[in-house]
């Protein structure tokens, strides 16, 4: 499908001309057709602006492109493929989607560390109270439990205690959260993690929420159950918490880029 778009004179230019191009096409990679769709500007014969490529794939051809960004999703929505829990409670797949059951265990991605990248989570809470996290940079060099992850690494909480070291979007007791954007239970959220060297930023539903740089100095520690203060290596393997009985949150999409 063709549009020829009107033309207008310029007097310092000359003739300005707009044509579009839509064609159906299937690319490799893709394992349903998308369109092709070029643009093309010109002052009188000559083109000054290319094209752009627009794909629309479904299931292979999705994971396909997404691999070619250098996205890459760790939870494929059917099974715990890669995924080990240690601690009490579990983890269980309901129509695609993760949820907590009990606690305090740990589900973490075990076939890679991390180094610097975003990790993007999508999850929701069923309550106001609802207790889980995501957790970065654990140590690759011990053995992964619960406890482990949250000693050796760094926990980026989800609860909405009033308390904005303890709250969503904060390093557990490391650093506060700055900002409440997350949604009210029983909605979906959008959680990212940049890990940038030692920094460690967070955002909810795109705000900002902290920023955490372990150099700098941190609160004192004052509850046993609060992370062990000191360095985190800078690739480390990634998890979630199931927290315990009384909680249930869901995760539908993990997925991590480089940067």
């Amino acid at each position: 499908m063709e549009y020829q778009g009107p033309k207008v004179n310029l007097p310092w230019r000359g003739e300005v001309s707009f044509r579009r191009v839509e064609e159906s096409i299937l690319a490799p990679g893709m394992d349903s057709p998308g369109h092709r769709k070029t643009f093309a500007l010109a002052f009188g014969t000559e083109p000054i602006l290319g094209a752009f490529f627009w794909m629309r794939a479904s299931g292979q051809g999705r994971t396909r492109m997404a691999e070619s960004t250098g996205k890459k999703e760790l939870f494929n929505g059917k099974d715990m493929d890669g995924w080990e829990h240690v601690g009490p409670g579990e983890f269980v797949i309901e129509d695609g989607k993760l949820r907590t059951i009990g606690g305090m265990g740990l589900l973490w991605y075990t076939r890679e560390t991390f180094g610097n990248c975003v990790l993007r989570v999508e999850y929701m809470t069923t309550a106001p109270n609802t207790n889980s996290g995501v957790f970065v940079r654990i140590d690759p060099n011990g053995t992964v439990d619960e406890w482990y992850a949250v000693h050796h690494g760094f926990e980026v909480q989800i609860c909405d205690p009033p308390d904005e070291y303890h709250r969503t979007g904060a390093i557990y007791s490391l650093a506060p959260a700055k900002a409440t954007p997350q949604n009210p239970p029983n909605e979906w959220n959008t959680m990212e993690i940049t890990l940038d060297g030692n920094i460690v930023r967070t955002a909810i539903n795109g705000t900002t929420v902290t920023e955490f740089d372990p150099d700098g100095s941190v609160p004192e520690r004052t509850k046993d159950y609060e992370p062990e203060r000191g360095p985190r290596p800078t690739h480390g393997y990634i998890g979630l918490q199931n927290h315990d009985e009384k909680q249930t949150c869901y995760f539908r999409r993990v997925s991590v880029r480089p940067l």
